[in-house]
């Protein structure tokens, strides 16, 4: 078994002595590499005038680690540009924000040009690649046309949109045919697999086939869902410990025997802090018996400060704080709490088991780990309630959750008030259904499910219901184009009725 080579944006290379870093992809991949060694490939984080041409290696724990700089002109064009101006709002929906500019689009290419280059040197013959994520898409076409036969397979983390919104992105069509240089395609649910599906039939022709893949000069390229899980065991251990722990404690202290609503993600427009604010004020404007009740934290850690939206969203999530602060507090009350910088995993682990409702909703994500994160972190017998975006991911896999649109506000505050309201046996009935599937479905049982069948290790059977639904699906909307424009304009808009049917179920119990 040859090597498996990771490619990623980002690399943080352990210093000396210390483990891999705790979250993302080195939890994802650990067990992967320590079965097998392997090569972390990507950028450094450095970013300077005029950078070495060069890659700077290190190995620990059995991984070596290659990275390489990028200039402030390519970080600017590559990764603040085209990446992160134009990709990351067409994949989430928001083409209101798409910002294109065809240098950026050069450089974004000129860049992934580049890590071929050097990638390609380091290579042995047996080697499987792994690329990851939206600013990778065009690395495997460089590879193959440097030469390179590996087993190259990519996975998107993030949203996978129909055509009807991918087609708006200039140079659509060769994003796609970008990915026609994989064997394998992962995306995160089945609802990005009939979008990817749909933009490979009308981006270029290609129908996916009833086993999940399409033929492309003699070449099998598959396409496949595979929901990234979590560390289960280990994370509910990590807020069990932390529960009792100095942090949690004190916030426990604070909140002076009120229920506590708990938000945390990174600050993004595509996260719906803002909806998520005015919902809870709906609550404490439609329900008045839960005014100094109840207390909403919300962890939003700084990101992207460089560009211009991400600006502008933290002073709208700082108005709307105050806003709510200002008409409802009391002096020994303050209904948000806002913490606009990131929180230690093994604290906020503390804080999810502490808090009683999770707010987790999403304009659109691709999966949504803390929404796992937080079922995880519960007290199974004394459970909190998940709120959960129905345009999350997470959502295929956890129908237990109270399921709600984030743009309904109304509907949110009464999906927060059925959670605070759930008898003690429906929240055990419906934490322990999610559980047994974290637990099903780990982050090393990903990893794994995607090498074997990049590697040709899957077992012979048939796709599932699932997968088969997401064809069909895929194959009407290019069948039917006028239909499909109108469904995913709907879709896009985010204008469907929420499915809050579970919610009133259970608040008229």
């Amino acid at each position: 078994m040859g090597r498996l080579v990771i490619v990623s944006n980002r690399v943080a290379v352990p210093r000396r002595g210390e483990a891999a870093a705790a979250g993302g992809l080195a939890v994802a991949l650990k067990d992967a590499f320590s079965n097998r060694g392997g090569l972390w490939f990507g950028w450094s984080g450095n970013v300077s005038a005029d950078p070495p041409d060069v890659v700077r290696h290190a190995r620990r724990a059995g991984v070596d680690y290659a990275v390489i700089d990028l200039s402030q002109d390519a970080y600017d064009g590559f990764y603040a540009g085209y990446a992160n101006s134009a990709l990351w709002p067409m994949f989430h929906f928001r083409l209101g924000l798409l910002d294109y500019d065809c240098d950026e689009a050069d450089c974004y290419r000129a860049v992934n040009r580049r890590y071929a280059q050097k990638l390609m040197g380091m290579l042995r013959p047996d080697d499987t690649v792994w690329v990851h994520d939206y600013q990778m898409i065009p690395l495997g076409a460089e590879l193959r046309a440097l030469g390179s036969r590996h087993r190259i397979g990519y996975f998107h983390h993030i949203p996978f949109p129909p055509w009807a919104v991918f087609s708006a992105m200039p140079g659509a069509e060769d994003l796609i045919r970008d990915l026609l240089a994989y064997d394998l395609v992962g995306v995160q649910t089945h609802r990005d697999l009939a979008g990817l599906a749909d933009c490979m039939a009308q981006g270029t022709g290609m129908k996916m086939r009833a086993g999940g893949e399409v033929r492309f000069r003699g070449r099998r390229i598959r396409l496949r869902a595979f929901p990234i899980g979590i560390a289960t065991d280990e994370f509910a251990e990590v807020a069990a410990r932390s529960a009792g722990g100095p942090e949690a404690q004190r916030l426990v202290a604070s909140l002076a025997g009120r229920a506590l609503i708990i938000g945390a993600e990174r600050l993004d427009y595509t996260k719906g802090l803002p909806e998520r604010l005015k919902a809870f004020g709906a609550l404490l404007n439609r329900f008045p018996e839960y005014r100094s009740k109840v207390t909403y934290l919300q962890v939003a850690a700084r990101s992207r400060e460089d560009v211009e939206s991400y600006k502008g969203l933290k002073r709208e999530i700082e108005h709307l704080a105050g806003c709510i602060n200002g008409e409802h507090a009391d002096a020994d009350w303050t209904p948000v709490r806002y913490v606009g910088r990131a929180v230690p995993r093994d604290t906020l682990a503390g804080y999810y088991r502490a808090a009683q409702v999770g707010l987790v909703t999403p304009l659109r994500d691709g999966m949504n780990l803390v929404a796992k994160e937080y079922v995880a972190a519960q007290d199974p017998q004394n459970p909190g309630v998940l709120v959960l975006s129905r345009f999350a991911g997470a959502s295929e896999e956890m129908p237990e959750a109270l399921t709600v649109n984030p743009l309904d506000a109304v509907g949110m505050a009464e999906a927060m008030k059925a959670a605070l309201e759930m008898p003690l046996g429906e929240r055990q009935d419906r934490h322990g259904a999610m559980l047994r599937r974290l637990r099903e479905n780990t982050v090393g049982g990903w990893a794994k499910a995607f090498l074997d069948v990049l590697e040709g290790h899957e077992p012979a059977e048939a796709p599932s219901r699932a997968a088969a639904l997401a064809v069909f699906q895929a194959r009407l909307m290019a069948r039917n184009a006028s239909t499909s424009s109108a469904n995913v304009s709907e879709e896009m808009l985010g204008i469907q009725v929420a499915d809050l049917s579970t919610a009133r179920a259970s608040r008229a119990r």
